[in-house]
């Protein structure tokens, strides 16, 4: 089918050019070029798509509010990383979550999984300054923390409420949201040891002496923890309780930390210019163009009703529609949205509903989004710790691969 090679050659266009060293921000716009090309997708009917998705979208919904937001929190991230440096908060944070914790790995794991629990898009930003601070301090390789962050952070998806798809699911089924979180429990689970296995258990240097948390009270490791991370809750509180968006939280946070350190006002400027890096945001309008060529030109259904078509075993078919539609749009609520409706048949609703199957068709979803590209988060990840995008995919194959078998032994087990 056309459109499925139009999507495949356009994947391969953007590996390419991160082996010939294009910067990711670069290489994410080229491919949405190559795409718009190949779909004949031109600026006419984007135009027109982003004029429909503003009549009947709400605006947190919209790719233009989406661009602005992503791109601002982004800067501001780097922003907030150098102001914890000017401010002498880095240091300190490492022998705080030791002290607290007791274990390298759980501090560097914990960060992600709390921040995890905001849906936001991008928000996996909020928590790589710590990681990248403390895994540095450390010895760990860039290409496993940015893993590390991505990996533990994406674990609540598929059981935490305050992610759409949850309700999203509940409504097409017509189930209660209790057994979808309790059924989709497997794929946590089955992530959780993943990561712990094959992302903290390996790659961690052996303790130095310098690695050793500090001899202080408790409550002294707890002052320097919550001075590092009350500006990250604030952004957090903020999106959750009154809607802000992560980027003002995340803006009162650094004017926040420089007004009560008293970092003289001659020093500001140089700790803003950090934010200054063109390159995140070509990514953000990359993955987002990516997106909007896709859904303007229609390509996913037609590969979905391609695929339908094709008498594929029907359990193989719940796992491969969601993966492929993750894979190549690298958002969960689309990927949902797109496929559950053709899945429903096998699925069942109301009390004829085979959760088993939704929990398949889940980890398909799942597996999809930890592996491709143009997964925003991935991207992110690789250009904020500078790395390879490929290092960081091929760290989350295995601990991808026991969220599918999870997935699996739950069809098989109770389908």
């Amino acid at each position: 089918m056309y459109e499925l090679g139009a999507i495949v050659v356009s994947l391969v266009l953007l590996v390419v050019l991160l082996r010939l060293k294009v910067r990711l921000g670069r290489s994410m716009v080229l491919c949405a070029l190559a795409l718009g090309l190949l779909l004949r997708v031109g600026p006419i009917e984007i135009w027109r798509f982003l004029a429909v998705e503003w009549q009947d979208k709400p605006l947190g919904r919209t790719t233009g509010y989406m661009f602005v937001s992503l791109s601002a929190l982004l800067l501001l991230v780097n922003v907030i990383g150098q102001a914890m440096q000017e401010v002498g908060i880095s240091r300190r944070i490492l022998p705080a979550m030791q002290g607290l914790f007791r274990s390298r790995r759980f501090a560097l794991a914990l960060i992600p999984m709390l921040m995890g629990l905001l849906p936001s898009p991008g928000g996996i930003m909020l928590s790589a300054p710590m990681v990248r601070e403390a895994g540095d301090k450390i010895g760990v390789s860039r290409s496993r923390l940015a893993a590390i962050n991505f990996h533990f952070r994406h674990q609540w998806e598929c059981i935490w409420p305050l992610f759409p798809s949850i309700p999203l699911i509940q409504g097409m089924l017509g189930v209660e949201a209790y057994k979808i979180i309790i059924y989709n429990l497997a794929l946590t689970g089955a992530g959780l040891l993943g990561g712990a296995i094959f992302l903290l258990s390996f790659g961690i240097p052996a303790k130095q002496p310098g690695h050793e948390s500090e001899k202080r009270r408790l409550g002294e490791h707890l002052r320097d923890f919550v001075q590092a991370f009350w500006p990250i809750a604030l952004a957090a509180g903020l999106y959750a309780v009154l809607g802000w968006p992560p980027a003002v939280g995340i803006l009162l946070g650094i004017l926040g930390l420089l007004i009560l350190h008293r970092v003289p006002l001659g020093r500001w400027g140089s700790v803003f210019k950090a934010g200054a890096q063109l390159d995140m945001a070509l990514l953000i309008l990359g993955a987002l163009s990516f997106k909007v060529v896709l859904e303007a030109g229609e390509a996913i259904g037609r590969v979905v009703e391609f695929l339908t078509a094709a008498n594929i075993p029907s359990e193989f078919l719940i796992f491969l529609l969601p993966f492929f539609v993750g894979f190549t749009t690298g958002v969960t609520l689309p990927s949902i949205a797109i496929t559950f409706p053709f899945l429903l048949g096998f699925i069942g609703m109301g009390e004829q509903t085979n959760m088993a199957l939704e929990t398949l068709a889940f980890s398909g979803v799942l597996c999809g989004l930890f592996l491709t590209p143009v997964h925003l988060c991935i991207a992110l990840s690789a250009s904020y710790f500078e790395t390879p995008l490929a290092g960081v995919i091929l760290k989350l194959l295995v601990p991808t691969i026991f969220v599918g078998l999870a997935g699996i032994l739950v069809a098989v087990l109770l389908g």
